[in-house]
């Protein structure tokens, strides 16, 4: 175990050094609840100690469980009228605007992401996520519902909340995908039990004081730290969970149906990608290269919708690369907290090492390397943003996420945009893509064939707290954000009155 203490602590302001030096708990039925057992969490950057945090396990998860449950079925929560749950969800999103530099600077050490990605991405998008959701509280209605044929009753329906939610959140966004899933549930009056990657528990921590300080009661949130073949297991298979949310791989995502299928919980999950990006030889470039470079590139690729793979109308194809080349290689890459940095350290060594593997077999199988595919610095887990050209649908780097700042990259001829569509679709996922072209009919009809929850046009990551987001295939069941986000946290009844006669 890593014992000496990451210098990078001395970098972070005060409120964010003043809750590191805090001791972490298990954030149960609004107290905190100290274990011996512990996890060590580390700076990317340099692979040493900032803090630790609980280890929770199936115990623990029964206890969270409980307090939810009775959170939803009894207690002050269950009473709220829509308008006072909604104001306590805006609160929240007041108090992490607040405290946004705090959040941001604990995510950037503890993920490695530039601290800036995380203020003015991760964090605004986060508390404006929050509000958007809380207005959603008092527009929760049913309909009345004309029969269909001759009938003694007067029908309706009723929208209401599923109930206990155990919420699985990644390492790669960690706050803001705990808000994606927070929101919607709080602001239709679910409960909640979340548990954080182990690799990144801070914000989630941080959330749950912010969670008490905005006033909700005891036992509708609760922070369960902890591996996920412990804590995440219990929780998606424990029996009075009504609905399991899950953001991560799609490997893991299986397991968690798996475990979800005793009591036939509701699941959703946002799942893996390798997002296609189509470039044609109209193309403006200057608005296509930085806008590519940042598809892949940004949060050092450690992003479901990244756009990993790359095709070039061959008439292009050079002058693409070599400008792609380029950007990437005057990328400042540096430690998250470094207000310069646009390139931080992956997650992790074993996230490092896979990626880099990923890069040795590319070049094995033929593929040309463009530029990057080495370790950076002595130290931490920094990988070069790296380019492979000429590569084939039969490559590894090609069928599988990486999850990491490799972009690899084909050709089609001139014209054959129904190859590029063709390549673009032929995956398991379908998460996300775009095409970048300045014959707006092209554009349109290529992102009605790409088989992909979002599309951008002359854009790549395309993201609003009203757009619903999720992916075809393998790339997850159901869409959060919007009102679809609404809809994956209540269920709809039919009540029939009988008429007199």
């Amino acid at each position: 175990m890593t014992t000496a203490t990451s210098p990078n602590i001395a970098r972070l302001g005060d409120a964010a050094r003043q809750f590191i030096a805090r001791s972490r708990g298990l954030y149960i039925d609004g107290a905190w609840h100290q274990r011996d057992e512990r996890i060590e969490v580390t700076d990317p950057a340099n692979g040493a100690n900032i803090t630790s945090v609980a280890r929770g396990r199936a115990a623990d998860v029964d206890l969270a469980v409980a307090a939810a449950r009775r959170a939803f079925d009894e207690g002050l929560w269950a009473m709220m009228t829509p308008s006072e749950r909604g104001k306590l969800v805006w609160r929240l999103g007041d108090l992490v605007e607040r405290h946004a530099d705090e959040i941001a600077e604990l995510e950037a050490i503890d993920n490695g992401k530039p601290v800036t990605d995380a203020r003015w991405g991760d964090v605004a998008f986060s508390h404006e996520l929050l509000r958007y959701m809380a207005g959603w509280s008092t527009k929760l209605t049913g309909e009345t519902i004309p029969l269909s044929q001759p009938s003694p009753f007067h029908a309706y329906t009723l929208r209401q909340s599923v109930g206990v939610c155990a919420q699985i959140v990644p390492w790669n966004f960690s706050f803001m995908m705990a808000i994606w899933k927070v929101a919607p549930a709080l602001a239709t009056g679910c409960t909640i039990v979340l548990k954080p990657a182990e690799q990144t528990p801070l914000t989630a921590l941080r959330l749950a004081e912010l969670v008490e300080e905005a006033g909700f009661p005891k036992g509708v949130f609760n922070v369960i730290t902890g591996y996920g073949e412990e804590a995440g297991a219990a929780l998606a298979g424990h029996e009075d969970v009504d609905k399991v949310a899950f953001t991560g791989s799609t490997e893991v995502g299986k397991k968690i149906l798996e475990a979800a299928k005793g009591n036939l919980k509701k699941v959703s999950l946002e799942l893996g990608g390798k997002s296609p990006m189509i470039v044609l030889a109209d193309a403006d470039l200057d608005v296509a290269i930085p806008a590519i470079a940042s598809g892949i590139f940004y949060n050092m690729g450690q992003t479901c919708t990244a756009g990993s793979r790359l095709y070039v109308e061959d008439s292009i194809a050079d002058q693409v690369h070599s400008a792609l080349a380029q950007h990437a290689k005057d990328l400042r890459i540096g430690p998250g907290l470094d207000p310069d940095t646009q390139i931080g350290p992956l997650v992790s060594a074993e996230q490092r090492d896979k990626v880099l593997g990923y890069v040795a077999s590319g070049i094995a199988e033929g593929a040309r390397l463009l530029c990057g595919g080495q370790r950076s610095g002595g130290e931490g887990y920094f990988v070069q943003p790296t380019i492979l050209a000429d590569t084939t649908s039969d490559m590894a780097v090609v069928r599988e996420e990486i999850f990491g700042p490799v972009l690899v990259t084909a050709t089609f001829k001139a014209g054959d945009v129904a190859s590029a569509v063709k390549e673009a679709n032929d995956s398991i996922y379908g998460l996300a893509g775009s095409v970048f072209t300045r014959d707006i009919d092209k554009a349109h009809m290529i992102a009605a064939k790409m088989k992909a929850g979002t599309v951008g046009i002359n854009t790549h990551h395309v993201i609003d707290p009203a757009l619903p987001f999720g992916g075809f295939g393998q790339s997850g069941w159901g869409r959060e954000m919007g009102w679809s986000a609404i809809e994956l946290y209540t269920e709809l009844k039919s009540v029939g009155v009988a008429l007199r006669a």
